[in-house]
């Protein structure tokens, strides 16, 4: 069987076309891999998660009889002890669980602070 002359180069430059689409796609085109995905969608839910139960956490600190006392304490703390300090008071532990989330308190004192 006789091959065109054109077969090797015409073959070399797909791959080279392959490899630099492949490249820039990767790097510049956004592409990702499936792991990568897979991790971006679970930031992005539990940070909506996070998101949708901040107001809980708002609401518990509203109802707090100790509200003002604790709302004080947390303006004196660091910014370091906050998030614990949130915590202990109960008002990051969402209802039907019995610890409290880091994450929402982290996020609740942010909007907490905002409120200061």
């Amino acid at each position: 069987m006789n091959t065109p002359e054109w077969t090797k180069p015409g073959l070399y430059g797909a791959a080279i076309g392959a490899v630099a689409l492949a490249i820039v796609g990767f790097s510049w085109g956004g592409w990702a891999t499936g792991g990568t995905a897979q991790k971006m969608a679970s930031d992005h839910a539990r940070m909506e998660v996070v998101a949708a139960l901040v107001p809980i956490c708002i609401e518990q600190s509203k109802n707090d009889p100790q509200n003002v006392e604790t709302l004080a304490k947390l303006k004196e703390a660091s910014s370091y002890q906050r998030r614990d300090m949130l915590m202990k008071a109960g008002w990051a532990t969402m209802p039907g669980s019995d610890d409290p989330n880091r994450n929402v308190a982290g996020a609740c004192m942010d909007a907490l602070a905002a409120q200061f």
